[in-house]
């Protein structure tokens, strides 16, 4: 089959890799020339392990290609994916679907022959009937059908996750929609992956749900850290402990400085919109949004408390150890350790940091902070050493280098790797 990606950001390149790596003729589509310009080089636009080697086999082998123009790449093909950004909108949180509706547009405007369009992206309730009128709107003779395919990658194992997912979600109104997407996912069945067909607005919805969730798990296991610091139980044990439990599993169970990324923040918050405009309001999700927005700025003042205090802290040096929201990615947005630097730097603390693949998008982001080319370097002289994100890289630091190389041995552990 012909499959046209449109977007090659996060999901988009990692759907379009691997798809082609099934065997299908892929062409992803950005208008953005720079981007494309640096894939045909073959120079990817985000860290992911094993992405390049990925990309580069496929485009050897004819079956992933790149353009700008969505008439173009759009044209024979079978099924069309939408997979542009929904940032959170400014001002209100809703998801911001002017990318969605300009795409949506112009597969309608260019569309050349029969075909399934798929949205990829994360979107409200609801969106796949606007696509749908919008497409028709266009006044395309071609039959189509509009068709939710949600993402269920996590960053840093995103081609594992496609690749042996635990289940393929679709919601689709009619048997062509149903039987395109069947041959598209062929090679997954044959694997034995579980493919879930469902109404569209279900599928829609059971993205947010299921990360909203998640989300609900995480900010769970967190509260009870704190609680386990004012008993003197350990978070790991309780961790383990109710994660034994079929019914809970141990995932999504290891306290932190609160979740970030590019969708756990943003997708709790759309769900919180869709609710009030349906009159649902969802009380649960509205209270893990809430602690979780506080919570990074509180892991902030625990290592001014390390350091002694408000007073004591002032003119210190803290070293951070990762920067990235989670290990394996280069993604910093929402990451908690934006909030952990400025509420340091607020405290009149001074910021070295150090992450493995994040400081060229965290530069920008915490200019005040002095980058380095190494954890070791972040932590000479420093006062307090916090280790944020829990890259590989810090789980095997010489605890002996690091003591004669910092002012004082104070370690604050926001991972719970040691």
């Amino acid at each position: 089959m012909k499959i046209a990606m449109v977007g090659s950001g996060y999901v988009g390149l990692v759907s379009g890799a691997c798809f082609a790596d099934f065997g299908h003729d892929v062409v992803c589509i950005d208008k953005d020339q720079g981007k494309i310009d640096r894939l045909h080089a073959g120079i990817m636009p985000i860290y992911e392990p094993g992405l390049e080697a990925l990309v580069d086999n496929n485009v050897k082998a004819g079956r992933l290609a790149f353009t700008t123009s969505l008439a173009e790449g759009i044209r024979g093909a079978d099924a069309i994916f939408i997979a542009v950004g929904t940032p959170s909108r400014r001002g209100d949180g809703h998801a911001d679907l002017t990318f969605v509706r300009a795409v949506a547009r112009e597969v309608g405007e260019n569309l050349a022959n029969d075909a399934v369009v798929v949205t990829k992206s994360t979107v409200p309730v609801g969106t796949g009937d606007e696509v749908e009128r919008i497409i028709r709107d266009t006044g395309t003779d071609h039959r189509f059908a509009v068709v939710s395919n949600p993402e269920f990658l996590r960053e840093g194992a995103a081609i594992g996750d496609f690749k042996r997912p635990d289940r393929i979600v679709i919601g689709a109104e009619d048997d062509f929609g149903r039987e395109v997407m069947r041959e598209v996912y062929r090679p997954l069945f044959l694997n034995e992956s579980p493919i879930l067909f469902t109404s569209r607005r279900t599928s829609e919805l059971i993205k947010y749900a299921a990360n909203a969730f998640l989300a609900t798990k995480i900010t769970f296991i967190n509260e009870m850290a704190d609680l386990c610091e004012k008993v003197g139980a350990n978070v790991q044990d309780v961790s383990r402990g109710i994660g034994m439990d079929n019914r809970i599993g141990s995932k999504f169970l290891h306290a932190g400085p609160g979740y970030g990324g590019s969708c756990f923040p943003k997708d709790t918050l759309a769900l919180l919109k869709t609710a009030e405009d349906y009159d649902s309001p969802t009380r649960i999700v509205e209270a893990v949004v809430k602690v979780n927005d506080s919570r990074k700025r509180a892991m902030g003042r625990k290592v001014v408390d390390a350091l002694g205090g408000a007073d004591a802290a002032r003119g210190k040096k803290a070293a951070l150890l990762g920067l990235t929201f989670k290990p394996n990615t280069d993604d910093m947005r929402d990451s908690p350790a934006i909030a952990v630097a400025q509420t340091l730097m607020d405290a009149g603390v001074a910021v070295a940091a150090y992450d493995p693949e994040g400081m060229e998008q965290a530069r920008p982001l915490l200019p005040e902070v002095t980058m380095c080319d190494s954890p070791y370097a972040a932590i000479e002289g420093a006062d307090v050493v916090v280790i944020v994100t829990e890259w590989d890289a810090f789980r095997a630091l010489d605890l002996k280098r690091v003591k004669e190389l910092a002012n004082a041995p104070v370690l604050v552990d926001l991972r719970n790797i040691y």
